[in-house]
């Protein structure tokens, strides 16, 4: 018998809690009773047909401050059938990858009609979370209780209740057995070995699990620059012309690790199946205002904003706001030169101990100070992104991307670039980029996970105590994960930690030739790193809801055009240097044509060796071409059977006129 979503019970009175929604605490009744109909209503009449109770019932508000929380989750059948909604892809008995529908479940590997864990916990959530975004108005014209908050047909309304402040947030909850289990063979036995990345992709999702892969992944693709790296430190500190090897491999080096990982990638997401997965139409984002209208493409009534008043913004109001950021940052960098020509000075004068430390000590308020600057300016970035009033939230995180990128970028290398190309002082270049490389590292370490980490135990410390004060008829192990999770940092998803790895790329490869040991000095840290951010992603953060990914998006791109620009700052350099320049001593123009024709080599092997080495494996480039193959076949195939219907029906329809006449 076909199973359909109208069949399925909504009122289960027990059920596992996946996801915890939480109100203003003066949200009126009225709205609580119609949003929770509208959660468990049939889908057939514009529900979600979830289940839906509040974390206390009313015995229990009397004996605890009422928090406003609701637990939301969903019968195994009701997930299933969301599954098939939401376009996952399983693997199925013959090892093949295929979008799942429930007709065909007993097909996929893994599943059986007695056990619920054919779907992970973090596909369960983002299931949930999909079907909550996309229950929408019909007609109502405004959320019941609240006049203000306007509604028009086909409006998200967990969006309507979110920016209106109605609902305060939306997070799924930790599984605190299976949490337990992960980070035992994540981070908290301290040892050199592989990430456990399925275990991870099971639990976060997999944008959160190609983080961490890519992370292991680069660090262990540093270890060979450092191996080759701190023999040259350590014995041609001066001899530049010896560097133009390393600098060579360090190119190709950049090269091959950027095309390589493009090729695990396809491997990972193809067997978690996101690599097949089909993209889902992009509803407009949360903050995306406008006059009302009808979208040409769904024919949905949204808001319309007009491009030109979007660009209009762009360029007149963000752009010069860009660059008069830009413009401070340079104002800045010549502060931080004008403090080390003065110690430098004083250090001469005096020639003692404490002055040659002093020396240092310009450099590391530079590199606090870029830090600050980052920060302050990300928080800029974001309102003025938000301003522009962007429809889709890719369009939105490009341009935000976009803004931060160019920021970081000259604010964290261009006192590199003014030292090597205008001062042309590599003693002051090789201490600049140590002194910016450390000092960035332990910043990051601080603020990321060891300061949030100590604030969040002072908190369990504070829940734990208040919940120990309850009367014992509530549940307090769940009352306490709530109340405490709710109360936890949201993590804003990936950017900070691939703009830090970016960074790091930079430092390691733009100036390989004057530093090599900075690639020593990125593995030492993201060694430590890893863990870290485990220990940020379980026990600081709230746990984030999984979003589908087959690749690390536009960050490959920024790797690559990072890579494309080492090639030009190192060739640069390495014509600066006295041993090369020697070899010219009367022709500079001689010299400079043979570092612009090295340099266009290089960058020629670079993609050469882009264009050599496919995106993907050949085994995953038939698989795909097959699944192409098939997919188009049952087109065909259903073309043809409704073609052949209809000749029926003609035939029919023919055939009783010839008989009437």
């Amino acid at each position: 018998m076909k199973v359909t979503l109208s069949t399925l019970d909504t009122c289960e009175g027990s059920f596992t809690p996946l996801v915890v929604l939480e109100l203003a605490q003066d949200v009126k009744e009225e709205t609580k009773e119609w949003l929770k109909n509208r959660i468990v209503t049939k889908k057939k009449d514009g529900g979600a047909q979830l289940l839906f109770r509040p974390l206390l019932n009313k015995y229990e508000k009397g004996t605890v401050e009422n928090q406003n929380l609701y637990l939301v989750g969903a019968s195994n059948i009701r997930l299933l059938l969301g599954a098939e909604a939401v376009g996952l892809v399983k693997e199925c008995s013959d090892n093949t990858m295929r979008a799942f529908t429930y007709g065909t479940r007993h097909n996929f590997k893994g599943f059986d009609d007695n056990n619920d864990d054919f779907l992970t916990m973090a596909e369960c959530q983002f299931i949930i979370k999909h079907e909550l975004e996309n229950l929408r108005a019909r007609d109502e014209k405004m959320i019941p209780g609240y006049p203000q908050a306007k509604l028009y047909p086909g409006k998200s309304l967990l969006r309507r209740l979110l920016t209106s402040g109605i609902v305060v947030q939306v997070f799924p909850l930790h599984d605190n057995e299976a949490l337990k289990k992960l980070e035992d063979s994540w981070y908290t036995r301290f040892s050199l070995q592989f990430q456990p990345i399925d275990g991870i992709r099971g639990y976060f999702g997999e944008t959160i699990a190609l983080y961490f892969g890519f992370l292991e992944y680069f660090t262990f693709a540093l270890i060979p620059m450092a191996v080759i790296g701190l023999p040259y430190y350590m014995f041609v500190w001066e001899d530049y012309d010896k560097y133009v090897i390393f600098a060579s491999f360090n190119l190709i080096w950049s090269t091959v690790i950027l095309e390589v990982w493009k090729r695990g990638c396809a491997n990972m997401t193809y067997r978690w199946g996101t690599l097949v997965m089909k993209r889902q139409f992009e509803e407009p984002r949360p903050g995306y205002h406008g006059v009302l209208g009808v979208n040409a493409v769904t024919g949905r009534e949204e808001p319309l904003y007009p491009s030109y008043k979007r660009q209009l913004r762009i360029y007149l109001v963000s752009l010069p706001f860009v660059c008069l950021c830009l413009y401070f940052s340079l104002y800045v960098m010549m502060i931080y030169f004008d403090l080390e020509a003065w110690a430098l000075d004083l250090h001469e004068n005096s020639g003692s101990e404490w002055t040659s430390v002093l020396l240092y000590v310009p450099s590391i308020i530079y590199a606090i100070v870029i830090e600050v600057m980052n920060r302050l300016y990300r928080y800029a970035a974001e309102f003025l992104t938000s301003w522009e009033n962007h429809r889709l939230e890719s369009a939105y995180q490009n341009h935000l991307i976009l803004k931060v990128l160019v920021f970081n970028f000259l604010n964290c290398f261009a006192s590199l670039f003014y030292i090597a190309f205008v001062l042309q002082d590599m003693k002051l270049l090789r201490q600049s980029l140590a002194t910016l490389l450390i000092t960035s590292q332990i910043l990051n370490q601080l603020m990321e996970s060891l300061l949030p980490y100590w604030l969040q135990r002072k908190h369990h410390v504070q829940v734990k105590k208040k919940v120990q004060a309850l009367k014992a008829d509530i549940d307090a192990t769940l009352y306490e994960q709530v109340v405490l999770e709710k109360e936890m940092g949201t993590y804003l998803g990936t950017f900070d930690d691939y703009l830090e790895l970016f960074l790091q790329f930079g430092y390691v490869s733009l100036f390989s030739c004057v530093y090599p040991l900075a690639a020593a000095f990125a593995v030492l840290n993201n060694f430590t790193e890893v863990n870290s951010d485990a220990l940020k992603m379980c026990r600081v953060f709230k746990r984030p809801f999984a979003e589908p990914s087959a690749s690390i998006g536009v960050w490959q791109l920024a790797f690559e055009t990072m890579s494309v620009i080492s090639v030009v700052t190192n060739c640069a350099l390495i014509g600066m240097s006295p041993q090369v320049n020697a070899l010219f001593p009367e022709s500079k123009a001689d010299l400079i044509l043979i570092v612009v024709a090295v340099e266009h080599a290089l960058l020629a092997l670079k993609f050469i060796l882009a264009f050599a080495i496919p995106d993907k494996p050949r085994h995953i480039q038939v698989k795909l071409a097959r699944l192409e193959f098939e997919s188009l076949e049952a087109l065909k195939q259903q073309q043809m059977k409704l073609v052949a219907e209809n000749l029926k029906e003609d035939g029919q329809d023919g055939g009783g006129k010839a008989t009437a006449t």
